[in-house]
């Protein structure tokens, strides 16, 4: 029998990580709508997938309307689904450490229905061309030619990843544009997230002013405090280099002495913030994502339901 050019054990964690995503994605769907605290549903989504036997691989991403992504409720966050909405739901699983990333939109208004559509449609077409030594500009290519079909624009500096044991970000991105000089391709062994983000607005992002998500980078820094010290152990303890929630933190401290631990661990460069991502000319933004596992022959789609 000829060698596999993949980690049996590997695909048999992201099968199982992809299973927890898909399962809490669809049951969380139900639970956002006008008036949710977008607290209480990332808190919730966040319990689920503990209770399902995996790990969140990133803290619920849950962003409305013309944010784009990496919004996550900070400690307190008293903010409300809105009335007339769109809403993403990004969901990350991990059981020891191998990386399920899935996301959902959800409309409460029919005019957005098409937005939402190019998006499922990208996602679709980028998954029927991904496949063992298929080009990554592939992917880009379809994206682009889908959504701009429905009358929108893909998010051009927002993209698919590869993803490592631990590692949300691996190296490696999959465009959701045209980019005839990306030369990446599809490897076995490896597993990517594939995510279009459609837009009618400018079609890129921009950094917003505020931040909730962190991830540790180094583990040691001149002239920390006592405190700082001892989150920067005690998140990398935690998560490793995944990234995490100020409000996962709050057993050290008050918020306000974590998210300011925080902040000076951000300064010292140490730990990184993810600024949160807005349409830059506040488009309206939908988003759907799946991950995938290359074999040597074939793709599994470890994050698939019949719902999405």
């Amino acid at each position: 029998m000829p060698a596999r050019g993949f980690d049996e054990d590997a695909l048999k964690k992201h099968v199982e990580a992809g299973k927890i995503a898909a399962r809490v994605r669809d049951e969380a769907v139900s639970r956002i709508r006008p008036g949710a605290r977008l607290l209480d549903i990332c808190e919730w989504v966040e319990r689920r997938i503990v209770e399902l036997g995996g790990r969140p691989a990133f803290p619920c991403n849950i962003s409305v309307n013309d944010v784009a992504a990496h919004y996550t409720p900070p400690p307190g966050d008293e903010s409300l689904v809105p009335e007339g909405s769109i809403v993403k739901l990004d969901v990350g699983v991990h059981v020891d450490g191998y990386i399920a990333d899935t996301a959902v939109t959800v409309s409460f208004n029919p005019d957005y229905d098409a937005l939402l559509e190019a998006a499922r449609e990208a996602l679709e077409a980028a998954l029927s061309v991904v496949r063992p030594g298929a080009k990554f500009r592939e992917v880009g290519r379809v994206v682009e030619e889908t959504i701009s079909r429905h009358g929108f624009k893909p998010i051009k500096n927002l993209s698919g990843h590869s993803l490592g044991r631990y590692l949300i970000h691996a190296g490696e991105s999959i465009p959701n544009t045209r980019e005839p000089l990306r030369f990446g391709t599809f490897k076995p062994g490896h597993a990517y997230a594939i995510e279009p983000f459609a837009t009618n607005g400018a079609g890129y992002v921009k950094d917003a002013r505020d931040a909730f998500i962190y991830a540790v980078v180094k583990m040691r820094a001149k002239g920390l405090r006592s405190f700082e010290a001892r989150l920067l152990r005690e998140a990398y303890s935690r998560f490793r280099t995944l990234p995490f929630a100020a409000r996962w933190l709050l057993d050290l401290g008050s918020a306000d002495a974590v998210i300011g631990g925080l902040g000076g661990l951000v300064r010292r460069r140490v730990v990184h913030a993810y600024p949160v991502l807005v349409e830059a000319a506040g488009g309206l933004v939908s988003q759907f994502e799946h991950t995938v596992f290359v074999t040597d022959d074939d793709v599994v789609v470890t994050t698939s339901s019949t719902k999405l």
